[in-house]
């Protein structure tokens, strides 16, 4: 087999094989180089039959030319890994439109966002414009301007959102890793319908500048990518700190399931399928502790009276909305007029409890490796039901978001792992978090975690 022929079989294998540090591995034993991973990537993209709902833009120009040079993979360990771009960020020479029709007559962008400068210092291929919700206000992933990405499993599901596209990306080995945004949950639900592992870090770890903002107390920008160790190696490079020294070695963690109204809207499936990974761990060792946690519940009852995205998207939106309101998605553009209406006594009522939660969550979590739970309470659902019925899809909405913008309200690191037995064909996400600014250690916990539940599938 000639070294083309390797690359391209890598960009086929299962998720879990091609991970940064399987690729890595390949080009140090000479299997194939940089350059020929990424020609061979470039030729996937252009012949793949589901490109142009996965990009808007694949920017295979930019990544044909990255391939003149070989980059040493050992400083940061993403060297000449090829990095998919959710629409929200801006690339300098490019127009930003978040995937709408909105912002068609803006300007291209001057420079590059820094979260895509820090990537390409450290080495990256940063290429492309994956689709997304508009505005990145949803998380199931429909646009019906662009298209729906397929979900990997099934191509009649949704593939979730809002970073639609960059799951899709990545689960179909069209890109390694991509990189995109989290307000609610859009890193962690597609990871969970995709079957990946998404990373919502500590909000200010990772510079959101240069990113269309939805909420801006909650936007978050981080990786979804096929591994823990892979978020890793990208969190360090977004946050420009030090590479987390992961230690997979499975060991008993003590880990607590938060009783209450998380677990009060879960499908049977999902319930089934989160209590076979629970015995799963605690047949391994692991102490899983079920009992109420105090700031989730406050916030899940704050979540319930609206939260924070839909005022504070209003207020970004409210002008465009009130000028060109026919070029925005029909669902957005209901959400977001709703937000106008929302009073200031009633916006700050939501916000004023969340510095005091976000303490005492991290009191709550004292002597805990992390707080587990469904990433979301349902299975990715199929898409034409949702795009024919619209209370349909707000439910479906509400519900995909329920679990995950906890944790935005909170300010928490959170990852979404995925789980899925070999009798199953969808999989399910499994969610770890712990308070702001422990990064390095939610990390550490999903690594174990990982490592207990991985399964013979290879995903």
């Amino acid at each position: 087999m000639t070294e083309l022929s390797q690359a391209h079989a890598f960009w086929q294998r299962p998720v879990r094989q091609r991970s940064l540090a399987e690729l890595m591995t390949a080009w140090q034993r000479g299997d194939f180089s940089p350059a020929q991973s990424t020609r061979a990537l470039v030729e996937r993209i252009r012949n793949h039959p589901d490109r142009d709902t996965i990009f808007l833009d694949p920017g295979l120009e930019r990544l044909e030319h990255a391939t003149m040079a070989d980059p040493e993979p050992l400083a940061s360990g993403i060297e000449g890994v090829p990095i998919s771009l959710k629409d929200l960020f801006d690339v300098r020479g490019e127009i930003t439109r978040a995937g709408s029709r909105v912002l068609d007559d803006q300007p291209v962008s001057a420079h590059d966002a820094p979260a895509v400068t820090r990537l390409r210092r450290a080495g990256a291929l940063a290429f492309g414009r994956t689709n997304m919700t508009e505005f990145a206000f949803s998380g199931l992933g429909l646009n019906p301007h662009y298209g729906t990405p397929p979900n990997p499993f099934d191509a009649a599901r949704i593939p979730g959102g809002s970073t639609s596209g960059g799951a899709a990306s990545v689960a179909l080995g069209l890109a390694a890793a991509t990189l995109g945004s989290d307000t609610g949950g859009s890193l962690r639900v597609p990871a969970a319908f995709c079957g990946l592992t998404g990373f919502k870090p500590s909000q200010e770890s990772v510079p959101r500048e240069g990113a269309w903002p939805l909420s801006t107390s909650l936007d978050c920008v981080g990786p979804i990518a096929p591994t823990v160790e892979c978020c890793a190696r990208l969190w360090a490079a977004l946050s420009e700190q030090r590479l987390p020294d992961l230690d997979a070695s499975p060991r008993p963690l003590r880990l607590a399931l938060p009783q209450g109204a998380l677990f009060e809207e879960l499908d049977d499936e999902v319930r089934a399928l989160f209590d076979r990974a629970c015995a799963q761990l605690e047949a391994q060792g692991c102490q899983l502790e079920r009992l109420p946690i105090e700031a989730i519940e406050e916030t899940v009852a704050i979540n319930a009276r609206g939260g924070l995205v839909v005022p504070e998207a209003a207020a970004l939106h409210h002008e465009r909305l009130a000028t060109m309101s026919e070029r925005f998605d029909p669902i957005v553009a209901e959400r977001l007029g709703d937000g106008v209406a929302i009073t200031a006594h009633d916006y700050l009522e939501r916000l004023w409890p969340r510095e005091t939660l976000q303490q005492r969550f991290q009191r709550e979590m004292v002597g805990f490796d992390g707080v587990l739970l469904p990433t979301t309470p349902l299975l990715p659902p199929e898409r034409a039901p949702l795009e024919r019925d619209r209370s349909l899809f707000m439910e479906t909405n509400r519900r995909a978001l329920r679990h995950t913008n906890v944790f935005n309200y909170l300010d928490a690191c959170a990852l979404s792992l995925p789980f899925q037995p070999h009798d199953r064909s969808l999989p399910l996400g499994l969610m770890v978090a712990r308070p702001r600014g422990e990064d390095a250690r939610i990390l550490q916990t999903a690594a174990v975690l990982e490592h207990l539940l991985i399964n013979e599938r290879g995903r």
